[in-house]
Parts: structure tokens; C-alpha cells; sequence
């Protein structure tokens, strides 16, 4: 069997000019430890259709950048940088979305899945929610409760895990395309799933960054690649 080609769209140094393409290699690890192929997608726009057709599965990164100011709740707008990588990526996430090609995103790539699919975000979760805690630090760890019924549950086979949070803005409003599959004690929306997909997760938090540990969420890249090399993933 022909191993699944995945493509990882590429982050950017956006603190510091966007003057390079940047990615942990823990997004490429969780791939082929997997059993898949990962390759690096830039930002190049004539590369979109060959990424809808070719590849069998998208892995979306984490990054800080702008969205559209109509992705956020009203009134407010993001204080990210702008970035040449929201144009290209949004045409490939909801061209696989329209495929119904397997999707796992990450952080910014969960917001991006999620805004694609009637959510909206707030640019700072400690202002929007004032009783939240700690989310916007490297390393830090929290526990999040998985919604049992879930396809998350499903995969990881465990109603509750620690996992790190490294992030500012977040779901705000949620659609009904979309369900909230895991959340943090404190209420802020840690992972979703699209409804209507065979396969689209989203997890704010890095799973990229414990894929040389044993941890529970490693499962989610398992099944993400098995889901595109066409067998039927765990949990769903």
C-alpha cells in the first residue's frame, strides 16, 4: 500500500519580518511516525491545486497571524502581524474541506478550520474571559476534559489529558457546524471537530511537541493518517 502523502503548510517568522518559512519538527515526526509521508507546503498560490489533488491529507500548523476582521467576535480585531500564509492556506483547507480529505489542524490551524466553518475568535482570550487561566505561555501544562461522545474520545481512548497552551487568541463563538470536543477547566475550547467530515480535527494545543513522548494524543496523528490512507479511522 502506497504511504499517504500529507502535506504540512509551513509556518513563518512573523515577529520578525516573515522573512523565513519556519516549522517544529515535531509536526513532520507525528506524520511519519505514523506511517506517513509529510512534506512542506510554502506559500506559493500555483501550488494549491496540485496540494488538492496530490496529497491525501493536510496537516495545518500552529503560527501568529492576522485572520479576516470579520472572523472575530464584533468589535474586535486581531493584534497579530498579517501574513502571506492566510490567502494560500485557506484556499487548500477549504479545498480539502469540500473533498472531504482528512484534516488535523493545530493552534492557529484549529482557528482556521474552525473560522472556515462559522466560528468566530477573540484576539485575546484573557480580556474576552477575564476568570481564565494560563494559556499564553511555552510550556505550560493544563488538563482539558474530552467530550465523551466525541471522536477525539474515541481515539485517544481517555476523558482527560494534560497538554501544553501556547496561545492568545481563541474560540469565542462556536457554530453549529462544529462541536467542541475537549475544553480546559476553565471553559476555553481546546479541541473541535467538523460535523459534516469524515476526518476534520482541530487541537489548540501542540501535539507536535510531545511526539517523542508517550502521551495520549499521539493517537490523534495515528489515526489522522490512517484516515488518509483510506481506513476507516478510530472513533469514527
Amino acid at each position: 500500500m502506497r504511504q499517504p502523502r500529507i502535506a504540512v503548510i509551513l509556518d513563518e517568522n512573523t515577529s520578525t519580518g516573515g522573512t523565513r518559512y519556519e516549522a517544529g519538527k515535531g509536526y513532520f515526526r507525528g506524520v511519519r511516525d505514523a506511517g506517513g509521508l509529510p512534506f512542506g507546503i510554502p506559500y506559493v498560490p500555483e501550488i494549491v491545486d496540485i496540494v488538492l489533488n496530490e496529497f491525501d491529507g493536510l496537516v495545518s500548523v500552529g503560527g501568529r497571524f492576522a485572520y479576516p476582521d470579520d472572523w472575530y467576535i464584533a468589535g474586535e480585531v486581531s493584534k497579530a502581524p498579517p501574513s502571506e500564509r492566510l490567502d494560500v492556506e485557506r484556499a487548500i483547507v477549504a479545498g480539502f474541506l469540500q473533498r472531504d480529505k482528512p484534516i488535523l489542524g493545530i493552534c492557529a490551524g484549529m482557528q482556521m478550520l474552525a473560522c472556515l466553518n462559522g466560528c468566530r475568535l477573540t484576539p485575546d482570550l484573557r480580556a474576552t474571559f477575564p476568570t481564565a487561566g494560563e494559556h499564553d505561555k511555552r510550556d505550560h501544562l493544563h488538563p482539558v476534559d474530552i467530550l465523551p461522545e466525541s471522536r477525539l474520545a474515541g481515539i485517544i481512548g481517555k476523558n482527560r489529558i494534560e497538554v501544553n497552551t501556547f496561545h492568545r487568541e481563541a474560540i469565542a463563538q462556536l457554530s453549529p457546524a462544529v462541536i467542541a470536543s475537549a475544553k480546559t477547566e476553565d471553559g476555553i475550547i481546546e479541541a473541535i471537530e467538523v460535523v459534516s467530515a469524515s476526518f476534520a480535527i482541530g487541537l489548540q494545543w501542540h501535539q507536535e511537541q510531545f511526539t517523542e513522548t508517550d502521551h495520549p494524543g499521539n493517537a490523534v496523528f495515528q489515526s489522522f493518517v490512517k484516515a488518509a490512507s483510506g481506513i476507516k479511522p478510530v472513533g469514527g
